[in-house]
């Protein structure tokens, strides 16, 4: 498989770039000065694309690739590939579910933790020295807040186990009730919002989920509730969250994802009840190997004509 061309357009991670390098010609698009020349030089031998939640394959890629064959990416979401695109040409699209589920989950609760408790000012209040000064304010507590999660699959899950733990109500909203599940069902996001303390969003991104936390939302989770988004900066209207953040309509907010990533609003840097991430929901040494071994998986069992690992399209 050594001669087989595997289009990687950005940096993800140097264990995956390594094991792909054992297995096949491993093109880094980021590393050349003219891109679409090179795409135009390699096209004949490219049969796989590289994604991930930050960089997929567009119509016009897809198109400029005569002999591509497979989208491996290297994340649970594949908002950044068109699917539409790949079903007509034939082209698999696999992702990487399941094993970063767990680390993902462990990040909301963190959140939770970091924005009530205000973990993160408290240490700041630390090392500025100004303890001696006082003890720091009281906080809220987790333990027994009702948890709205939006979107009930394999991290949504995941989320309502851990916050079991800490007594809490679950509540949840899906395209549809789940009959094998014991939590509270609300028809629409709006009414979730309105009977959570927290609302998490861990749905995937569609053309139907984009804003799926809007003004109505904002203003139904109120003044003291708090929004942890670790699905994709699109499903909130994001001027709608500043805004609400600023005005003291919402009580707080954790977030893992943004917008327009790597951009992130400045005008949430000066508040304290905000803790803001760098897209890290699976971000450990572990839950990233698993990972690039996934996407090595299913190259390895298309190329080889084997059933993919894990196929989306």
């Amino acid at each position: 498989m050594e001669s087989i061309g595997v289009l990687m357009p950005i940096p993800m991670n140097n264990y995956l770039e390594r094991e792909l390098e054992k297995r096949f010609n491993l093109l880094k698009l980021w590393t050349v000065p003219n891109q679409t020349q090179f795409i135009k030089d390699h096209a004949e031998s490219v049969r796989a694309i590289i994604g991930n939640s930050s960089s997929g394959a567009d119509a016009e890629l897809i198109g400029s690739l005569p002999n591509l064959e497979i989208i491996a990416s290297f994340s649970v979401g594949i908002d950044r590939v068109d699917l539409k695109v790949c079903k007509e040409k034939g082209i698999r699209v696999t992702n990487t579910p399941d094993v970063l589920t767990d680390d993902v989950a462990d990040l909301v609760i963190g959140l939770t933790l970091a924005v009530l408790r205000r973990l993160c000012e408290s240490d700041r209040y630390v090392r500025a020295g100004k303890w001696k000064n006082g003890d720091y304010k009281l906080t809220t507590k987790f333990t027994g807040k009702t948890v709205g999660i939006i979107g009930l699959g394999r991290i949504g899950q995941a989320v309502a186990k851990r916050a079991e733990a800490f007594s809490c109500p679950i509540a949840y909203y899906a395209r549809s009730e789940k009959p094998d599940v014991k939590y509270k069902y609300y028809p629409s996001v709006p009414e979730l919002a309105a009977n959570s303390d927290i609302l998490v969003v861990a749905c995937a991104l569609t053309q139907e989920t984009r804003n799926i936390v809007n003004r109505e939302v904002i203003d139904a989770l109120g003044p003291k509730g708090v929004l942890i988004n670790v699905g994709r900066g699109p499903h909130v209207d994001e001027p709608e969250l500043v805004s609400a953040l600023v005005e003291g309509r919402l009580g707080g907010a954790g977030l893992d994802v943004y917008q327009n990533e790597p951009e992130v609003p400045e005008e949430l840097f000066g508040l304290e009840n905000v803790v803001l991430l760098p897209h890290v929901g699976s971000a450990t040494n572990e839950t990233r190997e698993a990972m690039a071994n996934l996407v090595i998986g299913n190259l390895e069992a298309h190329f080889l004509k084997k059933p993919l690992l894990t196929p989306v399209v």
